[in-house]
């Protein structure tokens, strides 16, 4: 109730196209899709930023294969998902962190590194055991690669980040948890600053631009495609490759 009163006494604001200060393409979640996110980079168009989401890896097969390939790309710009704040929080303290990541998408990280003998269920010694077999799997440089991911990039009048944002905040004051796991009125009310919120995190069968929200997260590890946009101060244009 309280929320429809302040939307009638504050209408949304008007969304021109989304402007970058430069032009932009921005992939949405990999998911251990190795062949998917090679493919997208290939068409990604000549002077466009490239911008990952977030989420690069869990569900999906190769994540370690696509750990160590964004690593050795530094001509991309690569954002925090909650997979990896999971992964990260795993290797802090795998007794507390591990249930949780492993039922969501880690048994198929730990796998793509090699590490064998992981169950849903595991002790806290067992789990420990595996951070330990992961740590030196990943090793150091990969590991504070990932851990310095930062959580949002804004540009112009385009915010990116894997999991939205709060749409009562100012971009420069969104708190990391918000970006990475989402906020509750972020796809059910607009922002009101004309900031253009891209963001993956949330599956939708296609891309789409709305109300300062342009959705990129089509599922790719689930046998839908991998999808991303480009913003160039024009009308938003999707990409999408497919397995």
């Amino acid at each position: 109730m309280l929320s429809s009163l302040f939307n009638s006494l504050w209408p949304a604001a008007r969304f021109d196209d989304p402007a970058p200060g430069a032009p932009l393409c921005v992939i949405g979640d990999v998911h251990g899709c190795l062949e998917l996110l090679e493919a997208m980079l290939a068409k990604v168009p000549p002077g466009h930023r490239t911008v990952l989401a977030g989420d690069y890896i869990d569900r999906g097969e190769q994540s370690a294969g696509v750990l160590r390939y964004l690593s050795g790309r530094a001509d991309l710009t690569c954002l925090m998902g909650n997979h990896e704040a999971m992964l990260l929080a795993f290797l802090e303290d795998p007794a507390r962190a591990g249930g949780r990541w492993i039922r969501n998408g880690g048994l198929q990280t730990l796998a793509s590194f090699g590490v064998r003998g992981v169950r849903p269920q595991m002790t806290a010694e067992e789990l420990r055991g595996c951070r330990d077999d992961l740590r030196g799997r990943m090793g150091d440089a990969l590991i504070a690669w990932l851990a310095g991911l930062p959580a949002s990039l804004r540009t112009g009048t385009v915010l990116v980040a894997h999991a939205g944002a709060d749409p009562g905040a100012a971009p420069e004051a969104q708190p990391q948890d918000v970006l990475l796991w989402g906020h509750p009125a972020f796809l059910r009310r607009p922002r009101r600053d004309g900031i253009w919120v891209v963001h993956g995190h949330t599956i939708v069968a296609a891309p789409a631009a709305a109300q300062g929200r342009i959705a990129i997260d089509t599922g790719a590890y689930a046998g839908g495609a991998l999808s991303a946009v480009c913003l160039d101060g024009s009308a938003p244009r999707f990409l999408q490759v497919r397995s």
